[in-house]
């Protein structure tokens, strides 16, 4: 009997992940089998330098229901998220990165609270398996994106989620860095999006270093952020107060 009456796309970011796609993958078409008749994997190559893209040629024909994207030069984290994103055709959209830091069985945990009642499901690491200083600076991170953006997730960048492909297919993400987590978040809550949260399990990388901690990275992220910040949280207070004034002064103007 099938755990769920829903079909599945179970997405993967890679970039520069040789040595751990292979696992995900073979994880999960082991696992999809047993929740739904009707599934998808579908795998982004984010210009991977390595030899990521050679090994998802191969896994691509030994499953026929492997779907690979292959982005010619690295894009950034967002554009590979809009990419897979883009090519996800199942009612639900399961997307994990493909470093091999999350452990794609939890899905069950995702799938267990999902009801009609949830359109997101998304985890919050149990205990993060970085060193202290990425610790320390994710938490920085993840307290200034709650305070600005009003997000009450305790975790916006656990890239381990289940939602209903219909809130990206009326959203529209425009950041192509790792900023895209919070726009993504922001913009479904917007929506009405109705949010589970579900702890799971961090692992340390098998392989290579995040791209999330190098200053480069974090600079263009911040810099795509502020936009994202004015136009979904400055720009309607704007508007509104306009939006009063002009109401004032035409109540002045009749009296």
């Amino acid at each position: 009997m099938k755990a769920t009456h829903y079909s599945i796309s179970a997405f993967f970011p890679a970039y520069n992940d040789e040595a751990s796609i292979g696992k995900i993958v073979h994880a999960a078409a082991e696992l999809l089998p047993k929740l739904t008749d009707d599934f998808e994997i579908v795998v982004v190559n984010d210009g991977s330098a390595d030899q990521t893209g050679e090994l998802l040629s191969q896994l691509a024909q030994q499953y026929q229901f492997v779907k690979v994207i292959n982005h010619p030069t690295n894009r950034g984290y967002g554009a590979a998220l809009i990419s897979g994103f883009a090519n996800c055709g199942k009612d639900l959209i399961f997307y994990t990165d493909g470093d091999g830091q999350y452990d794609v069985g939890e899905l069950l945990e995702l799938l267990a609270v999902l009801n009609e009642e949830v359109d997101l499901v998304n985890g919050y690491k149990i205990r993060r398996a970085d060193p202290w200083y990425r610790i320390l600076i994710g938490w920085l991170y993840q307290s200034m994106v709650r305070w600005f953006f009003s997000i009450p997730l305790r975790d916006v960048d656990c890239d381990f989620r289940l939602f209903r492909r219909s809130l990206v297919d009326r959203t529209t993400l425009t950041c192509d860095s790792g900023a895209i987590c919070v726009e993504m978040i922001k913009k479904f809550q917007r929506q009405g999006c109705r949010i589970v949260e579900v702890p799971v399990s961090h692992y340390p990388r098998v392989k290579g270093k995040s791209q999330f901690f190098r200053l480069k990275h974090l600079r263009r992220m911040l810099f795509q952020l502020f936009p994202v910040w004015w136009k979904l949280m400055v720009a309607p207070v704007v508007l509104r107060c306009l939006h009063f004034i002009k109401l004032q002064s035409q109540a002045r103007g009749k009296a």
